[in-house]
């Protein structure tokens, strides 16, 4: 039979009803003739609520502690997904990311997915059993228990599609569609039908919460088609990523924010030591980009996203002690990202341009073809985001793929 992946986010698997209906929903596909494989996040703010106990405890946790401690949640929610399956009189078993063969590096926190060893998986497909996996988790080569950021519950789906080469990997949750916006900020947001990989990796990578980056640049590399589906909405159309679907070029993809950034401005003396050696050889955590001769100085503005049970701030201040330059440290910032296919054209251009003279104070601005970044102060996030869009998608002609 065809393996079909299918990945629960928290608010599919917040309690116990929404647990049964995504049961029912894994044995609808079961019975309709699929192998299936269900990978589940922790239940609603199960994550959240660790980190809060964990940083009562202490305020700066080990990373190695919070693998430990968190890996809890999803645990929580396959061993009672499973149970619901099989009280549909469907036979189930639920498995680790470790138990199920999710090899990953040693990097605690943020560990990446280095091999996939499905062996147990497959055997109880063939032994005609659902199989429910633990998201967000394996164990690296030092056998260490690990997680894999924020969202890598996406990336534990996508892998396991692959290694088992999977018809297709479906993606549940509580947002049915990629937006040309968040719709929470722009009511107007238009739904894509259809997105490439390249589109939906410069999405994630600047603060789209609908599909975790690190999954999209696994299923690019694997040739998987992601699809986005609505848990609560059975009949509604999501959205399809992969290479080359069949729809018109558009010069905007769409914009996003991300409201969880800091700047780490560095001025280094003529004959002192560098500090951009130090805080790009960090592995965690990483910066999002570096502006150098920021403002028109020798400074080095360094860019930085918080990360999940992390004083980002604090593990940048331990980096540089010692330093001889100055340092300053910037919080309540944010980034507003315009993705798109040409935005090094003139007309486009001038468009992004116009519109961050009027409306913004930014801080700094990275420019790639396919991608505009503004720093910002974080109370202008939303505003820009509105004004780009309204400037650069609403107000340029619409391709037939979208809808609202």
């Amino acid at each position: 039979m065809p393996v079909i992946v299918q990945k629960f986010g928290g608010s599919s698997v917040a309690d116990t009803d929404r647990i049964k209906l995504v049961a029912r929903r894994v044995v609808d596909t079961r019975k309709a003739g699929n192998d299936v494989v269900a990978v589940v996040s922790a239940m609603g703010k199960t994550t959240d609520s660790l980190l809060s106990m964990a940083t009562e405890i202490n305020p700066s946790p080990s990373t190695r502690e919070l693998d430990m401690l968190l890996t809890v949640g999803e645990r929580i929610t396959t061993a009672l997904l499973s149970m619901a399956i099989q009280s549909l009189g469907v036979d189930a078993i639920s498995f680790t990311g470790s138990q199920c063969g999710i090899m990953t590096s040693a990097s605690h926190s943020n560990a990446r997915i280095i091999e996939v060893r499905p062996f147990r998986v497959a055997d109880e497909l063939e032994a005609g059993k659902v199989v429910i996996v633990a998201g967000f988790q394996g164990t690296s080569y030092k056998r260490e228990i690990t997680t894999l950021g924020r969202g890598g519950s996406d990336t534990t789906a996508v892998a396991l599609a692959a290694a088992l080469g999977a018809q297709q990997c479906e993606i549940y949750s509580d947002i049915e569609a990629v937006h040309t916006a968040d719709p929470r900020v722009v009511l107007d947001a238009l739904k894509l039908s259809e997105v490439t990989y390249d589109e939906m990796l410069n999405l994630a990578r600047h603060g789209a919460r609908v599909l975790n980056a690190e999954a999209v640049e696994f299923a690019r590399r694997s040739g998987i088609a992601l699809y986005t589906k609505s848990t609560f909405e059975p009949g509604s159309v999501g959205t399809v990523v992969r290479a080359n679907p069949p729809v018109n070029e558009r010069a905007v993809t769409g914009v996003t924010s991300r409201q969880d950034v800091l700047a780490l401005e560095v001025q280094t003396p003529p004959d002192g030591t560098g500090a951009m050696e130090r805080l790009l050889s960090l592995d965690d955590p990483a910066p999002l980009y570096v502006c150098s001769g920021f403002g028109g100085s020798c400074a080095d503005l360094f860019v930085y996203s918080d990360r999940e049970g992390i004083d980002v701030g604090q593990r940048l201040t331990q980096a540089l002690e010692g330093f001889e330059g100055e340092t300053r440290l910037v919080r309540d910032l944010g980034t507003v990202t315009l993705v798109g296919d040409a935005l090094s054209t003139v007309s486009d251009r001038r468009d992004w341009v116009n519109c961050l003279a009027g409306l913004a104070r930014p801080l700094g601005v990275v420019a790639t073809p396919n991608a505009v970044t503004v720093l910002v102060p974080g109370d202008e996030v939303d505003g820009l985001v509105r004004a780009l869009h309204s400037t650069c998608v609403n107000g340029s002609e619409t391709d037939s793929d979208s809808d609202r």
